[in-house]
């Protein structure tokens, strides 16, 4: 079951398809009087789709006729999924706007991640980057004024002119929105060719030398071996400006990316809070899930590559459930 579980990760975190964690999704009937059963559907974020994959298997350890339909497509599929009833549970990566609150919208943050700037590893100008890191104000005009066009303006090399190729979100979705909220605006003002989801946005750099993105921490960095993923580099952010990359800004690694989020060295936003979601305080099966969670579910956040949420969020979230 796990290595057909693995595959079918993969394919899915590739094509967007749903995985159904041990059985066809359907509910069950009969069974164990003593224990839960039925199924949970749940689709949305990028960013949670491989914790909710582990915590859905480890769950259905602990409760076999508990089935899992999980699918990613993006925060705002999520949201406009379980508001309009298609799913028990969405997962949203970014913060939950008052308007969708009034539509319903309950929600509780589960773990927390972070959004990086990727660039291909075949850059020109790769060695200046590592170095001196990139301010929030390039950023800024990269993404948002256009006044960055080049890689020699990035590193202050007017006499390099490489150009800069842009890639954002097509897809509506918390990676974007949460960096965007970074540079002050919202995604719509993101500049860029835009490409659907985690994987494909991360592919383009690959493929492309001059190419830069952004993608969320376990898509950015390899589940294996924990360096950036094969073609890539994830950019330092120089927070204090001072024209070079401190070592506690370097991220070369997911183990120092996880540090810096946990700590708070990494800027908030990009790092952020990852949130199921609700249409109205959940009962039943999904509350029962969702408390499990916040309770022994976030013993796996490390190890999947998260940061567990601290012993006052945890209180916070049980007393929001009550």
């Amino acid at each position: 079951m796990k290595r057909r579980l693995e595959l079918s990760l993969a394919v899915a975190a590739t094509l967007g398809f749903a995985i159904w964690v041990m059985g066809c999704g359907r509910p069950l009937v009969g069974g164990d009087s003593k224990g839960p059963t039925g199924t949970i559907t749940v689709s949305g974020a990028w960013a949670l789709y491989p914790m909710m994959i582990r915590w859905g298997e480890e769950y259905q350890k602990l409760h076999p006729q508990v089935q899992f339909d999980i699918s990613a497509g993006g925060a705002g599929k999520g949201m406009a999924d379980v508001l309009g009833g298609a799913v028990d549970i969405g997962m949203v990566s970014r913060d939950v706007a008052p308007e969708e609150e009034a539509k319903g919208a309950f929600w509780v943050p589960v773990t927390k991640d972070a959004v990086f700037v990727t660039v291909s590893d075949k850059n020109p100008v790769l060695e200046d980057l590592s170095t001196r890191g990139v301010t929030r104000r390039t950023f800024e005009g990269i993404y948002i004024t256009g006044d960055i066009t080049t890689w020699g303006q990035v590193i202050g090399r007017p006499e390099i002119t490489d150009p800069i190729h842009v890639y954002t979100r097509s897809d509506a979705a918390g990676a974007p929105e949460t960096w965007a909220k970074y540079l002050g605006k919202k995604q719509e003002n993101l500049l860029g060719i835009g490409v659907y989801g985690d994987p494909g946005i991360l592919d383009a750099v690959v493929r492309d030398p001059l190419g830069i993105s952004y993608n969320n921490l376990n898509y950015a960095f390899d589940a294996g071996n924990g360096k950036p993923v094969a073609g890539v580099d994830v950019l330092a952010i120089d927070a204090n400006e001072n024209g070079k990359a401190d070592p506690d800004e370097q991220l070369k690694s997911k183990a120092a990316a996880l540090d810096a989020v946990a700590n708070g060295r990494y800027p908030s936003p990009p790092a952020r809070e990852l949130n199921l979601v609700t249409k109205g305080r959940p009962s039943g099966l999904a509350r029962a899930f969702i408390l499990w969670v916040l309770s022994d579910g976030q013993k796996l956040a490390a190890e999947v590559g998260y940061v567990p949420l601290t012993d006052r969020q945890l209180a916070e979230a049980h007393d929001k459930l009550k």
